[in-house]
């Protein structure tokens, strides 16, 4: 390690006086301006770990559904999961130490990690379509060259292809081909297969509307979507030919203001949904007959996908068990209708080697185990990924024939709200439980918890946003005034205890 040569680097890439940035879920997200630093000792970090693991690593530059002049970046590991969490506190420290201190923390790091100094390393970079993005991933490049690490620099990704890529190059192509091409044919092949059977019986002329935040989802979808167009044709809206990334339109804000996105026209009862910035969320939704609009999140995805999967492992006379992870955010209807209807394990997901299954099974079989095998390819992607998931979600439809308010029908969520509090500094608020108690500060739980008591059916928590200074409040109620009301209780206490800023929180519609 050239210590010389990497504080010759830092001096090119100065980090501001008082910033501090913690790494979470997300990895790094801040004002773009603020970041620069933050990538080149990223580059930095992702060598060691490359060294570490001796594997390829990823770096990917995006900040999700944040504003567009946000920027963040956050590490892959191997197989494609997120950065482990020994590795998330080095990149805080990192990140955080002053000039002077670099060459120590960096030697703390590999000390603490055992890393072979001498091994080589290698690590693949992507960026979303923010402006800020290229000359943020140069940053990055910077901190992986000074040392001495090679690199591949994929240029636009969404940022589940970039998980793809790493995952491919470390299995040495069993998971598939690490190019954008290789992507597109995997996932386009299992739709394909998959839906065969649908689109022979004649309901060839599948529409789907799909917003794509101005992101880069837009981009790769275009590419992607004549390997698909067979079975399913797609109009996108918020496509980054004008508007602000994440501006009024994205899974994010259909979600929170439970509204159509700007520039999107729905007819009743036509199929919708949503990207988020980096193509890692999805939200489906229609307008009925009456005009009233219907939110079709991710539990109602969970639901769809494991009813689908219990129905295949049920031809194929299996018994494997099928687990469903919620957040605090579930709609407790959803939860309910898991345990009690579906009879799902709410724990790790049951391992289905789907290929070896297939070669003992007899001839009525093969068909359910093929197209189990197509699921797996489709949705088993190691981060959320929006396109196979609306690949999935589309082709689940068509081969048992639902409409999109038949599935919506499945159970009726409990009426929620979701609200947004500024506050001086979200890292007053602590959590517990999944998320779903408040430990600090003093007083807040219990405030919400005499709210709660106020109405039927209801829950109420409170969480610090990973990305800004925020904190979220989720309720739910038996009646949309309900938890409205409860909402905007809650967002009053979290002013009053949690050092709330601005104006006081709205409904958002």
């Amino acid at each position: 390690m050239d210590l010389d040569a990497i504080t010759k680097h830092s001096a090119l890439h100065i980090k501001p006086n008082g910033l501090i940035l913690q790494y979470g879920t997300a990895g790094f997200r801040a004002k773009a301006e603020h970041l620069d630093h933050v990538m080149f000792r990223m580059g930095l970090l992702a060598v060691l770990r490359s060294k570490q693991t001796k594997s390829t690593i990823g770096v990917m530059v995006t900040a999700s559904h944040n504003p567009e002049e946000d920027n963040g970046v956050k590490l892959i590991d191997p197989l494609g999961e997120m950065l482990a969490p020994s590795w998330e506190e080095h990149a805080t420290c990192l990140a955080n130490a002053e000039e002077q201190d670099m060459q120590r923390v960096l030697m703390d790091i590999s000390e603490k990690a055992a890393v072979d100094l001498q091994r080589k390393a290698f690590v693949v970079i992507g960026r979303d379509t923010r402006p800020s993005s290229e000359k943020l991933s140069q940053s990055v490049i910077d901190g992986i060259t000074v040392l001495g690490g090679q690199f591949h620099d994929y240029g636009l990704l969404t940022t589940p292809q970039l998980h793809y890529m790493v995952c491919c190059r470390n299995t040495h192509g069993g998971y598939g081909t690490a190019t954008i091409e290789g992507y597109y044919q995997k996932l386009s092949k299992a739709f394909v297969e998959l839906t065969k059977q649908a689109f022979c019986s004649g309901d060839e002329n599948r529409s789907l509307k799909v917003d794509c935040a101005n992101g880069i989802g837009a981009l790769k979808l275009r590419e992607m979507e004549h390997y698909f167009s067979q079975g399913l044709t797609v109009q996108l809206f918020n496509d980054g030919t004008k508007g602000k990334l994440n501006h009024l339109c994205g899974a994010d804000f259909v979600k929170s203001h439970q509204k159509p996105p700007q520039g999107m026209e729905m007819k009743s009862n036509e199929r919708c949904c949503s990207f988020d910035g980096d193509a890692d969320r999805i939200v489906y939704y229609y307008r009925d007959t009456d005009g009233q609009f219907h939110l079709i999140d991710g539990d109602k995805i969970a639901t769809l996908i494991s009813s689908f999967l219990k129905e295949l492992l049920l031809e194929v006379e299996e018994s494997l068990n099928i687990g469903v992870v919620q957040t605090a955010y579930a709609n407790g209807s959803s939860t309910r209708y898991l345990e009690e209807v579906m009879k799902v394990l709410f724990s790790k997901a049951a391992e289905m080697k789907i290929k070896q299954l297939a070669e003992e099974l007899e001839d009525k079989k093969r068909k359910a185990a093929k197209m189990l095998e197509n699921m797996i390819n489709l949705f088993n992607q190691a981060a959320g990924d929006a396109i196979s998931d609306m690949l999935v979600i589309e082709a689940i439809l068509a081969l048992k024939g639902l409409t999109v308010q038949q599935w919506d029908a499945l159970y009726t969520d409990l009426p929620n709200r979701q609200l947004k509090v500024k506050v001086v500094d979200r890292q007053l608020i602590s959590t517990t439980d999944a998320e779903r108690r408040a430990v600090t500060p003093p007083g807040l739980q219990e405030a919400i918890d005499d709210l709660v008591k106020k109405y039927k059916l209801s829950r109420a928590f409170v969480r610090p946003s990973g990305t800004e200074d925020v904190v979220r409040v989720y309720a739910e109620a038996d009646s949309q005034a309900s938890a409205d009301s409860l909402a905007r209780e809650v967002s009053l206490a979290v002013c009053q205890l949690a050092g709330g800023v601005g104006e006081s929180p709205q409904l958002g519609f």
